[in-house]
Order: structure tokens, then C-alpha cells, then sequence
């Protein structure tokens, strides 16, 4: 019996994705367990693969399409079995995804626009005729009382905004409702505004109003006149490249929005000597170098990084300093007895953060295998869920992109980040002289429900300590 299958929970922060590829076309035979498609989630491209055994008789939504969770994505059946029914349906479902789509509402029944002014009554005296307004200024009836629209009405947001009458009054005394913005790109563009009436609230000139003045001149915008001095017009606004946001791309905007309006952060900075983490840095790697012979043909020696040393005196402070090792919620706080770093890596689609498990526990060289390993399969999209989530504690490093210091946002439910520069190169006081010196600094992003001043501050001196004495980072 033909069966329709829907796009599964493949991640669990998942609520859509992209069907990247199909690995099966119409047709063919599957298994079960057999590779159906590739989908990119909000954390990564993952297998969807079958739960049933059959023929793929339709696909339903082709490569590239975009599905939510619980939508139709292929029928499968038997050979040659009569699936219009079941086409029918699948249609049905895709039309309003996870929901039947609201009934549209009545053609008739847009809210009425603003009436024009009505001629006098017959039998009264016509009012004199005032001066002619400028033609770029409709003439308008009061808005409508406030009242409750109707159910399944259209809102006329001039007839229902606190904002309409001010615009209309605003319009009929010759002002112009414009941000000093918008009055500068018209004074490039030659446009004049005087009378003009805007498409934003209560007749608000938009930025997007300003190249129809210029171009249409409909009566509702001031054009430049004849009798205006000659300005010169600055070059057309060109329009913005719409690129629509990926599922990895939302799930990055909703949890730091997320993250910012409810974990209140506090920020703590250090300054430290870098000088010994240099030249420990650069003794492991000769010793690795020697150790492989120069390299193996067709691939790169390992390196230890700044940031798989950092790592490795993260984890280690964090065992002497383990308040800072916590997570918030309701009923308490959490302070973890495993250290699991997260370390962000950047791809070209936003931002993913693998999970180096048991740190404190590793090696520097193994922590480098790892990140090293870890980060070619967060850029090829092919770290699974379990590998991006459960940090304790996050390191985001863009030391390598030549930033001297900046400010991380917390990754909940970890209650601290810590942002780290580049080495730099300056001059600093040594026994009362001036000597060339290695500085590197560091600012510990802190959730202040979970981690206090002095908790942050005395996981700060402890990080200094191991790196200015890295030694013993190796022997932590």
C-alpha cells in the first residue's frame, strides 16, 4: 500500500530545511535504511533516509525546495499502484504545510479609502474657491472614527492609525513628514518636496517614494519645478540584493536575538603576555614536524594552533575555577562535572560550533587533531547534531582575521563565551625598559545569573596564569 512520506525531525532544533539532493529518482527500488536525500537543517546536511521498503513512485518537492517539518516529500509503493488519491491529498497538505491555508478573504471589502472632499449640498452657497494646493497634495476627508474592524477585514492602516490625521494635517498646512535621511538623498536626487505625500504612516515620506517623484511624478509626489534652482541629480538608488535566508542562517538570528534579550550579559576584558605561548607554540611544532619527517607526501603536517593551546587552558581553568563551568535554568544552576568546549568555527553560511568533549582531559596534539577534523566537516556540512550541542563552555577566536579585541554572544545554555584577538606585536615595560612584546586579549562574555564578577574575574586570573606559564597548560 502506497505511502506518503513527510520531511522528518532531522535535528533537534529543527523546523524546516532544504532539500539538498535525492539520491533516488522515480522509479527505483528502496530499501529499508536505503539513502533517500540530502537535507541542509538550521545545524548541518543530514541523511533522510527510508523507514520502508518500496518504489519511489513521485517526488513531490524537487532538489532545492525548501519543506517544513510534517510536509509531503515523495509517495512510496508498489510498482504501478494508483496514487492519484493519495497525489490529491499530498497537494492538499503541501498547498498549507503543517495547516489547512486560512480562506482568503472576500474580493469586495477592502477597507474603503479615504473619501474626497463632497461638493456643497444643492441649495447652498458654494464656499469661495480657495487657492489652488499644489498638485501634489490629494485632498482628503478626516479618517473614520476608531472602532474594531470587522472580522476578516482588510485594515486601512490611514483610517485606523493614531498617526493619519497628524499626516493629513501636516499635508493640508504644506509641511512634509520626512527624516533628515530621506530630505538628503532628495536634495542629491534634485527631488522637491514640498507638498509631497509619502507612502509610510500618515503620509511619511520612505526613502522608496523618492525615485517616482523623480522619474513618474504621480500627483501624490512634488516633482522638481521649473521655477526651482537647477541642482544636480545624484545617481539612482539601486536595489538591494534579496538573498533568502538559509535554515542555518534563521536558527543563527533566532537564538542570538534570543540570546541577547534573555541572558543578561556583563563583560570581562584582560590583557595578557603571549610572549612564552609563542615560543611554546612554535617548539611543540618543530617537534611535530621532526616527528613526521617533513610532512607526509600529499598532506600537512599537523600544527598545534593559539587557539588548541587556549582550548586546552580554558578546560584546565575551568577545573580549578568550575563556577564558571555552569548553565542557568528555572529551578537551578547547573555546574557541570565534564568540560566540553564548544569552538566556533565560521562557514560560508554563518556560524557552527563543534563540540571538543572532555578537554580538560586531552592533549594539545589531540585537541588539534580534533578541531582540525571537527572543522573540515563543519565546512563540508557533515558534523551530526550531537557534535554541535551540550557545550559547557565556548571559545570564539577571530585572532585570525587580524581582530585586536571584541565582545562574543553567549551560546545558552553555556553560561560564559570567551572572545579572543591576535597576537600582537607592541611595545611594553620590562625592568624599567621599553622591549618589543607579545600581547594577546581576551573578553569573557558571562550569563550574570550564573557567573558573578568575582567568579568571572578569578577564571580570568587563572587563564593568565596558564598562559603566561604554559607549561603548565601541558601539564594541567
Amino acid at each position: 500500500m502506497a505511502k506518503i512520506m513527510e520531511m522528518p525531525k532531522l535535528s533537534p532544533t529543527m523546523e524546516e530545511g532544504v532539500l539538498s539532493v535525492w539520491h533516488k529518482n522515480e522509479g527505483d527500488a528502496v530499501a529499508v535504511d536505503d539513502l533517500l536525500a540530502e537535507v541542509e537543517t538550521d545545524k548541518a546536511t543530514m541523511e533522510f533516509r527510508s523507514f520502508d521498503a518500496g518504489v519511489l513512485l513521485k517526488v513531490l518537492a524537487p532538489a532545492g525546495a525548501q519543506v517544513k517539518l510534517g510536509q509531503p516529500v515523495a509517495i512510496l509503493g508498489a510498482a504501478g499502484e494508483d496514487i492519484s488519491a493519495m497525489l490529491a491529498q499530498a497537494q492538499a497538505a503541501a498547498g498549507g504545510g503543517a495547516q489547512p491555508a486560512a480562506p482568503p478573504a472576500p474580493a469586495a471589502t477592502p477597507a474603503k479609502p479615504v473619501a474626497p472632499t463632497q461638493p456643497p449640498a444643492q441649495g447652498q452657497p458654494a464656499a469661495p474657491a480657495p487657492a489652488a494646493p499644489p498638485a501634489s497634495v490629494t485632498e482628503t476627508a478626516p479618517p473614520p472614527a476608531l472602532r474594531k474592524p470587522p472580522v476578516g477585514h482588510v485594515l486601512d492602516r490611514t483610517a485606523f492609525a493614531p498617526e493619519a490625521s497628524h499626516g493629513q494635517e501636516a499635508a493640508a498646512e504644506g509641511r512634509v513628514l520626512a527624516s533628515p535621511y530621506v530630505r538628503k538623498v532628495a536634495r542629491d536626487m534634485g527631488v522637491d518636496l514640498r507638498g509631497a505625500q509619502g507612502s509610510g504612516p500618515g503620509g511619511r515620506l520612505q526613502p522608496s517614494d523618492l525615485e517616482p517623484m523623480r522619474t513618474q511624478g504621480p500627483t501624490s509626489l512634488a516633482r522638481v519645478t521649473a521655477a526651482s534652482p537647477v541642482v544636480a541629480r545624484g545617481p539612482a538608488l539601486d536595489e538591494p540584493e534579496a538573498r533568502p535566508l538559509s535554515p542555518m542562517r534563521k536558527a543563527i538570528a533566532r537564538r542570538l536575538t534570543e540570546s541577547k534579550q534573555t541572558v543578561p550579559h556583563f563583560y570581562l576584558t584582560i590583557d595578557v603576555d603571549a610572549s612564552e605561548l609563542v615560543k611554546l607554540r612554535e617548539r611543540i611544532n618543530e617537534e611535530l614536524l621532526a616527528q613526521d619527517g617533513g610532512g607526509s607526501a600529499g598532506s600537512q603536517p599537523l600544527k598545534v594552533s593559539f587557539n588548541d593551546l587556549l582550548i586546552k587552558a580554558c578546560a584546565v581553568a575551568l577545573t580549578r575555577v568550575p563556577d564558571c563551568n555552569a548553565s542557568f535554568t528555572p529551578e537551578a544552576i547547573l555546574v557541570h562535572r565534564r568540560v566540553d568546549i564548544s569552538v566556533a568555527v565560521a562557514i560560508p553560511d554563518g556560524l557552527v560550533t563543534p563540540v571538543v568533549r572532555h578537554a580538560d582531559r586531552k592533549s594539545v596534539v589531540a585537541i588539534a587533531r580534533e578541531v582540525r577534523e571537527l572543522g573540515g566537516r563543519a565546512r563540508a556540512r557533515k558534523l551530526k547534531p550531537e557534535e554541535m550541542t551540550d557545550g559547557t563552555f565556548s571559545i570564539s577566536n577571530l585572532g585570525m582575521f587580524g581582530i585586536d579585541e571584541f565582545s562574543a554572544v553567549i551560546n545558552p545554555p553555556e553560561g560564559a563565551i570567551l572572545a579572543v584577538g591576535q597576537v600582537r606585536d607592541t611595545p611594553v615595560v620590562s625592568g624599567g625598559a621599553v622591549v618589543a612584546g607579545k600581547r594577546l586579549a581576551m573578553t569573557l562574555s558571562c550569563d550574570h545569573r550564573v557567573v558573578d564578577g568575582a567568579v568571572g574575574a578569578a577564571f580570568l586570573a587563572e587563564l593568565r596564569r596558564l598562559i603566561e606559564h604554559p607549561l603548565r597548560v601541558l601539564t594541567g
